[in-house]
């Protein structure tokens, strides 16, 4: 696809034509999470594609992975590691794969540096809004210092970072007596 091509498509095509193309560049270079997420493949949320991307760092890594193993990996069960593995196995599957690599999509994970591990072994729930962070940044922030994030409020979540507007998450929180926690008191904790 060139710019050329794309600007026809709106009346102020040579700008939308641009943005466009930007973004798919940028898109490009995304995390390899982000790419097994956006794969489709049956069963596998953000949280379980962080896992394998942590655990298998290159796209090549995980399609190459054994049945059992990734049967072993932290938020992969056997119906979902068995989906996986049929998804690698799929002609189409290698075919789409070869063509985002000629492309230039990211295909391996960043290293990523765990600052110290203060968050080693706790779990945080986002809710409301954040001043500061998106909830992607505030994510990143926790992961950093080895924490985890959740998208629902149990029993094993450590705290839930309330922002403007919390709604449900932080009703839970508070009925089963997980520790809530303000922006500032998160920031706190970061520095």
């Amino acid at each position: 696809m060139k710019k050329e091509d794309i600007k026809l498509l709106k009346k102020d095509g040579e700008k939308f034509a641009q943005n466009l193309i930007d973004s798919i560049e940028k898109s490009k270079k995304n995390s390899i999470d982000k790419l097994i997420c956006a794969l489709g493949i049956r069963h596998i949320g953000t949280k379980s594609a962080k896992t394998l991307a942590k655990k298998y760092k290159t796209i090549e890594n995980l399609t190459e992975a054994p049945l059992a193993d990734l049967a072993e990996t932290e938020d992969v069960g056997e119906i979902t590691a068995k989906s996986i593995y049929e998804f690698f196995e799929q002609e189409q599957t290698k075919d789409l794969l070869n063509k985002l690599a000629t492309a230039g999509v990211n295909m391996a994970d960043k290293e990523e540096t765990i600052k110290d591990k203060r968050f080693v072994g706790k779990t945080f729930v986002l809710t409301g809004s954040l001043e500061k962070y998106t909830r992607d940044e505030a994510s990143k922030i926790i992961e950093s210092f080895g924490g985890k994030t959740s998208s629902s409020v149990s029993k094993k979540t450590s705290y839930v970072l309330a922002g403007e507007e919390a709604g449900s998450k932080l009703v839970k929180a508070q009925e089963i007596g997980v520790e809530v926690i303000t922006e500032g008191e998160f920031e706190r904790m970061i520095r």
